[in-house]
């Protein structure tokens, strides 16, 4: 029958897995938390002003946007996940029980989770539009709230799985040494499933770069040829290469980390980076952000009401009323709602 170690102290599996642990603030300890608080509260700032905007103007009223919503507010959750952790690290790790320690690392991986996978979802919805030569997803609104809500099941289960059994409490040998209370086979299968969701990212994106690149190839030759048209795919294809960039840079070397750690390498000095392979993991929640929302020029005029906001009100301009000038144009649809004219 195996002994669990249900009582023991956060320190006690520091030990066993050879993690070092401060008592006190060390230069370093506080670089990264200093850091790390900024980026968590430009993070906050930028998602949440993200999420009102697609509120307020119903243009966004879209799928497209859904989910771009959904993926602001999985970011917004990523920064307070994050902030949680800078609140609770350095020598407070060793004052925490090992249900907050739980909760720490459980919120962490719900909303990292839940940023990844919206990330697949908006990269499947962008293929099925572009192949389907649409600027907006016929997909009803239901149907997006049901993918919505199976993201954040899906980033809920992987989260909370550790803190309901798939951990190392009562099996020390298989303890992990980046988080010392969970088993290395739950780091290994969380690992590989988000480079298989990058995998399938890179597929998907891959495919519409080719596709629009031969598009524009063929559409180029003809006189017909409209150059508003040629504009948008040549911004979707820089936004597609800044997309798959940002991925690569922020998410492989922490994915790649825990995997090393999970395999239990002796020789990789995992410990060593964990804390800035993470950070920048976070990062990428800022770079969503700015790629998907800033590169829509509606969004950015809608930002801007948003943050004169006094202005406006202090003036006669109505903000419901908008001059259309010839780099925000809308077209009207054949059901008399207008459709924006989106690089995303």
């Amino acid at each position: 029958m195996k002994h669990c170690f249900y009582n023991e102290t956060v320190g006690f599996f520091y030990n066993n897995s050879r993690k070092e642990l401060t008592t006190y603030w060390r230069t370093k300890d506080v670089l990264v938390v200093a850091l790390g608080l900024t980026v968590s509260v430009i993070v906050l700032l930028t998602n949440l002003l993200v999420i009102t905007a697609i509120i307020i103007n119903r243009r966004f009223h879209y799928p497209i946007y859904y989910l771009l919503g959904n993926l602001a507010a999985a970011d917004l959750f990523a920064g307070i996940a994050y902030m949680f952790l800078m609140f609770h690290t350095g020598p407070r790790t060793a004052g925490l029980s090992l249900k907050t320690w739980f909760i720490r690392q459980s919120l962490l991986d719900t909303s990292l989770t839940a940023s990844v996978v919206n990330l697949l979802a908006i990269a499947v919805e962008r293929h099925q539009t572009i192949f389907a030569m649409q600027l907006h997803s016929k997909m009803s609104n239901q149907r997006v709230m049901i993918l919505i809500f199976c993201i954040w099941v899906t980033a809920l289960l992987l989260g909370l799985i550790p803190s309901y059994g798939w951990h190392c409490l009562c099996a020390l040998e298989k303890c992990s040494s980046m988080a010392p209370l969970y088993s290395r086979s739950y780091l290994t299968f969380w690992a590989i499933s988000n480079l298989v969701i990058f995998l399938i990212m890179v597929v998907v994106y891959t495919h519409i770069f080719i596709y629009v690149k031969r598009k524009m190839t063929r559409m180029s030759k003809h006189t017909s040829f409209r150059p508003r048209y040629k504009e948008t795919m040549i911004s979707l294809v820089k936004t597609v290469t800044i997309i798959l960039s940002a991925f690569v840079i922020c998410w492989t070397p922490g994915q790649v980390v825990l995997l090393l750690d999970g395999l239990g390498c002796k020789s990789c000095n995992v410990l060593a980076v964990e804390k800035y392979v993470l950070l920048l993991a976070e990062i990428n929640s800022l770079i969503n952000a700015i790629v998907y929302s800033y590169r829509d020029s509606e969004m950015r005029s809608t930002f801007r009401r948003i943050l004169c906001f006094v202005c406006y009100r202090n003036s006669k301009y109505t903000p419901t009323v908008v001059k259309l000038n010839t780099t925000d144009r809308r077209t009207l649809s054949q059901n008399g709602h207008f459709t924006v004219d989106s690089s995303i």
